[in-house]
């Protein structure tokens, strides 16, 4: 079976192309939870409040899973399949997507990408091709197989499909905490933050959170364009491009409050903190936004209410043999 086509021109990137989107794929997508947890159990002094949005139970264990849905939807799929380079997440969604509605995907990631992941991208039948040391290589590669095949490529985060599935995220987010004041979102290329930060048009403040290993997004706003940045770290399997999105990026420049940066080692704190504090298990990519809080990156206000999105999930960290 291949995917019906919503609509063949480049979509707006708006509200009202999100809520559009959200409700082609949402037969599709798991809609998760928000829970309200202590700020006190991350050491976070506040009298506000703090709730997390976990992606982490999307299926693929990521938002991800929105972005490639949409893609697959809402253009037009040739025969002989999609494509995608990934640092894993990406590629985990778009192989599922394609296994569900009975596409064929080959999935380029380099050797950096996690073992869990690539586990993921197999069992859901997709190719995998292993290639690189980093994912711009995984990218060349992945490129050169659609200019060889005509295979459709599936962009992980500069592609106007992408924001639209991720901004469902925000869409979920409002309806269960209408009254956030402040929301902290992981970015790598930026199609999550993109999404979510159109969605809100400013009516809620959000902010980035990147590695100081991989300041993709912090580099671009303080020089006023995309630039190339590091792309390395304990989460470089899904928060290190290189580069960001060039359609996020006026969108970042518009609603995105500020860029915060956190170190690795305040990464895997908040991820070992989170399954002390709550049992949830995450990825480093996906403790990043915490990180801000539990290193006192961000300090939130009095009263303030604040909202973290737990991004990804895809991890062998928790031994579970024991």
């Amino acid at each position: 079976m291949i995917a019906a086509t919503m609509q063949t021109s480049s979509p707006i990137i708006d509200r009202d192309g999100i809520a559009a989107t959200e409700r082609l794929i949402r037969p599709y997508i798991r809609r998760t939870p928000t829970v309200s947890v202590d700020p006190g159990d991350f050491g976070v002094a506040t009298t506000g409040s703090l709730a997390l949005k976990l992606e982490t139970f999307q299926h693929t264990g990521s938002f991800k899973a929105r972005g490639a849905f949409a893609n697959l939807l809402m253009r037009d799929v040739p025969q002989v399949g999609v494509a995608a380079a990934s640092g894993g997440n990406h590629g985990v969604a778009v192989a599922f997507a394609a296994m569900r509605l009975g596409i064929k995907a080959s999935i380029f990631v380099s050797k950096i990408t996690s073992p869990a992941k690539m586990q993921l991208i197999r069992g859901y039948r997709a190719d995998l091709v292993v290639t690189g040391e980093t994912y711009p290589e995984a990218a060349a590669a992945s490129e050169a197989f659609v200019a060889r095949t005509g295979t459709l490529a599936v962009h992980p985060y500069d592609q106007a499909e992408t924001l639209l599935g991720q901004g469902s995220v925000g869409v979920e987010l409002e309806t269960d905490k209408p009254d956030i004041d402040t929301l902290l979102v992981a970015v790598g290329g930026g199609g999550l933050i993109g999404g979510i930060a159109a969605w809100y048009e400013g009516r809620t403040r959000v902010i980035a959170v990147e590695p100081e290993t991989a300041p993709t997004l912090h580099n671009a706003l303080e020089t006023g364009r995309p630039v190339e940045a590091p792309a390395g770290g304990v989460a470089a399997d899904s928060l290190a491009p290189s580069i960001i999105g060039t359609l996020m990026f006026p969108i970042a420049q518009r609603y995105v409050a500020r860029s915060i940066l956190v170190s690795d080692e305040a990464i895997l704190r908040a991820q070992r903190r989170l399954w002390d504090m709550t049992r949830i298990v995450v990825e480093p990519g996906g403790a990043a936004a915490l990180a801000a809080l539990t290193s006192g990156g961000y300090r939130p206000c009095r009263d303030e209410r604040v909202a973290v999105l737990l991004c990804g999930a895809n991890t062998f960290s928790v031994d579970f043999a024991r």
